[in-house]
């Protein structure tokens, strides 16, 4: 662990959570939390892991560099 005020522990998930709030939640206005949570899963399950491409994994999906890695 790192120390007080060091955000090195948790540096992916607020990359992760900066870039759910830029590519999906910031764009819309949004009527009530089951919405949001339905694109939030959504967005995760039918995008983010199976699409989306990403810069720590040699510009790959995480699904196409997981079948590669196997």
């Amino acid at each position: 662990m790192s120390r007080k005020g060091n955000c090195w522990d948790n540096a992916v998930t607020e990359s992760f959570f900066k870039t759910v709030k830029a590519e999906l939640l910031w764009r819309h206005a949004w009527m009530t939390r089951q919405e949001v949570e339905q694109a939030m899963t959504s967005y995760i399950n039918d995008f983010y892991n199976p699409q989306r491409l990403h810069s720590a994994i040699q510009w790959k999906s995480p699904l196409d560099y997981e079948r590669n890695a196997a």
